[in-house]
């Protein structure tokens, strides 16, 4: 397979693993997909919550743990590593400005368009940055913006699908249009809008397909329709060095087809998970009494929620399902066995192989 190239960052292997908030991609998955050459991605929302004084402390919590996990990464590769910040957060800059200051590679940022990551980054800033969109019009907006307030454009794009795992940036009408919104529609869509921009600054911008990438066949697919390389989040749950407790790894493993739903979630995005009694619970109107001391998300009202996905999300890592519930892409269910990152990949380059 071709080598990711983001500027002066060369990925041998052309695979982003996708940032997984609340404790599921930390240091450990990032670092071990880095040293077989693809890139790794710390999530960041949620990422204090081990500490003890996350929910007093919840700004400076998180700033610590974030400094703390790209240091371990490093220390644990020398391969890409990058982070993954919502826009929503209402951290947001904090989690930007840290990452910077800790020399990380590439920050991807969706849940939101990103307009002022630039200008929280700074002129000089060497890290790279890519948005996350899921529409040709999102990504022509992005660098319409980026351009005409700070002169330059994305060094890279992710255009995520419908088929993904966690909040996804379509409405609950467009999911059931499905077939209007497939990800190779969106690649084509957003690597049309993106070229008129390329053309501007005679600069190519890689554009990373995402959602529901699951073998080395749809990597190749990708890759023929002129992608530069694909997001895979879900596929590397299901690893030793995954930051997930065991429980919520073989949760994936026991996932049927049938128990992936879309769920609307207490932040304003529908998303999609594993079902279980907690979600069955909760979405036919049962409250789950919480009190939140932080307002992790901008899009978030307390007041209004009938249950806090901060902690929901957390009692999974920890493999408490009745109180939480997992995120995961469409082919969650094809997961059969938890394997490590280098086996994984050598699988998937494998297949490429095979198919190229």
């Amino acid at each position: 397979m071709p080598s990711l190239v983001i500027g002066d960052l060369v990925a041998q292997i052309p695979i982003v693993q996708g940032g997984m908030s609340v404790g599921i991609s930390l240091a450990c998955l990032a670092a071990a997909v880095a040293n077989e050459g693809a890139i790794g991605v710390i999530g960041t929302a949620g990422i204090g919550m081990e500490e003890e004084d996350w929910e007093k402390e919840f700004e400076e919590s998180n700033i610590r743990a974030l400094r703390k996990e790209i240091r371990k990464a490093r220390q644990m590769t020398k391969g890409i590593i990058g982070v993954n910040i919502m826009v929503a957060l209402t951290n947001f800059q904090d989690m930007v400005r840290v990452s910077i200051e800790e020399g990380i590679d590439i920050i991807f940022s969706g849940a939101g368009l990103p307009l002022s990551l630039p200008k929280i980054a700074g002129e000089k800033c060497r890290t790279k940055l890519a948005p996350i969109v899921s529409s040709g019009r999102a990504a022509g907006v992005i660098c319409k913006a980026w351009h005409q307030r700070y002169k330059r454009i994305p060094d890279a794009v992710v255009v995520e699908g419908p088929l993904a795992g966690g909040h996804l940036g379509f409405t609950m009408e467009q999911l059931e249009e499905i077939d209007d919104y497939k990800l190779e529609k969106l690649v084509k869509d957003v690597m049309e809008a993106l070229k008129p921009w390329e053309d501007t600054y005679k600069k190519k911008i890689p554009v990373i397909a995402a959602g529901g990438i699951y073998t080395g066949k749809d990597i190749v697919k990708f890759l023929r329709m002129g992608a530069a390389g694909v997001q895979m989040g879900t596929r590397f749950v299901a690893t030793e060095e995954c930051d997930a407790s065991p429980a919520f790894k073989e949760y994936f493993v026991r996932a049927k087809k049938e128990d992936l739903m879309v769920i609307k979630s207490p932040v304003g995005m529908p998303g999609r998970a594993i079902k279980n009694d907690f979600l069955v619970k909760v979405h036919s109107g049962e409250k789950v009494p919480f009190s939140c001391s932080y307002h992790c998300l901008v899009t978030c009202n307390p007041r209004k929620s009938i249950y806090c996905i901060a902690k929901a999300l957390i009692n999974a890592k920890r493999g408490e399902f009745d109180y939480g519930f997992a995120f995961a892409g469409e082919n969650a269910y094809r997961i059969e066995r938890i394997m490590t990152v280098k086996e994984l990949i050598s699988d998937l380059v494998k297949e490429a192989e095979a198919d190229a």
